[in-house]
């Protein structure tokens, strides 16, 4: 009544709140290329990839099982994966995360009884360098050396050769 206003707000809740739901009873095979935030429970076979760059989530329910890559910024395991996942921002495993294969992620949240079965490679965004052209070119990875290129000012043709004058 009085001092009283009707309040309509729209709230998306976190938990729960998928876009896309893959439930126990269903099976997949093929890959999966979304948007937002999908859920598995069920079984894919194939792999799983993100459209969005940064704010696609992808969350493995506890009956979820993925045969193949996955390859999204956000990701929560409680499932199982086989395959290599790659969490470019970030990645959270669950005390009942399986997973048999390599993990490429960010930033990373591991909980007691969580299983990787594989290598944890630590990625991060590396800047981009300017050549001398004032291209941008990125970085080599560690181990891997950049082939020079023709034009480049590290390439030199012909030899140099040390002259010694005598006086």
């Amino acid at each position: 009544m009085w001092g009283k206003k009707d309040k309509k707000v729209k709230v998306r809740s976190k938990a729960g709140a998928a876009d896309t739901l893959i439930t126990q009873d269903t099976h997949i095979t093929g890959d999966i290329q979304f948007k937002g935030v999908l859920y598995i429970d069920g079984h894919v076979k194939g792999d799983v990839r993100a459209d969005e760059l940064e704010m696609s989530l992808l969350t493995i329910g506890k009956h979820g099982v993925i045969e193949g890559q996955v390859e999204v910024p956000h990701v929560v395991v409680l499932g199982k994966v086989t395959g290599d996942v790659h969490a470019s921002e970030h990645i959270e495993l669950q005390s009942t995360a399986h997973i048999d294969g390599n993990v490429y992620y960010k930033l990373i949240e591991m909980a007691m009884g969580a299983e990787v079965n594989g290598q944890m490679l630590h990625r991060e965004d590396k800047p981009k360098l300017l050549n001398h052209d004032g291209n941008a070119e990125a970085e080599a990875p560690a181990g891997e050396k950049k082939e020079p290129q023709v034009g480049d000012s590290s390439v030199v043709k012909g030899k140099a050769k040390e002259s010694v004058v005598d006086s």
